[in-house]
């Protein structure tokens, strides 16, 4: 069910803002959001949408977009900061759930019901962001927090493509 036009491109982040650096994503687009807002990044075709800790209503989020563009925490076993841009075709997912809420999910069990439903966008990207750790906390650690202007950097490029 759609209100109003769909703007082609969203750009969603993902994580728990209490968790530490689990919250990367949501503090990436509440950036983002601000720098568009601001007239300093295309906001035309693209909305920025704080998904929190994910749930499967991230399946109408990302339907009948061209491109959706997802930021998370991601376990990659490399260095705490580290940034990488992939598809989900690149990933093999053994995410653990937490069990702390009724709404986790693995994003790309979403993404898998999207094609399936004939609701996935033509293109998804995936920025993942290594943490320092996931434990509650309130703030993000000084790895992640010092590279905010990098991660903003690498996600504006693929909105410019």
């Amino acid at each position: 069910m759609t209100f109003g036009q769909v703007k082609k491109t969203i750009v969603v982040g993902l994580g728990n803002p209490i968790m530490a650096d689990e919250g990367i994503g949501t503090v990436l687009v509440d950036e983002l959001s601000k720098l568009a807002a601001a007239g300093k990044l295309a906001s035309e075709n693209i909305e920025y949408y704080d998904g929190g800790c994910g749930g499967m209503y991230l399946l109408h989020t990302i339907a009948e977009r061209q491109k959706a563009i997802l930021i998370d925490c991601c376990l990659m076993g490399t260095e705490p900061g580290t940034i990488r841009r992939f598809t989900p075709d690149d990933v093999n997912s053994v995410k653990k759930m937490a069990h702390l809420s009724l709404h986790e999910v693995d994003i790309l069990k979403v993404i898998e019901l999207a094609k399936q439903l004939g609701q996935c966008p033509d293109e998804i990207v995936i920025f993942g962001i290594e943490p320092v750790k996931i434990e509650p906390q309130m703030h993000l650690n000084e790895p992640l927090k010092s590279r905010l202007g990098d991660y903003i950097t690498e996600i504006r490029k693929e909105l410019e493509k």
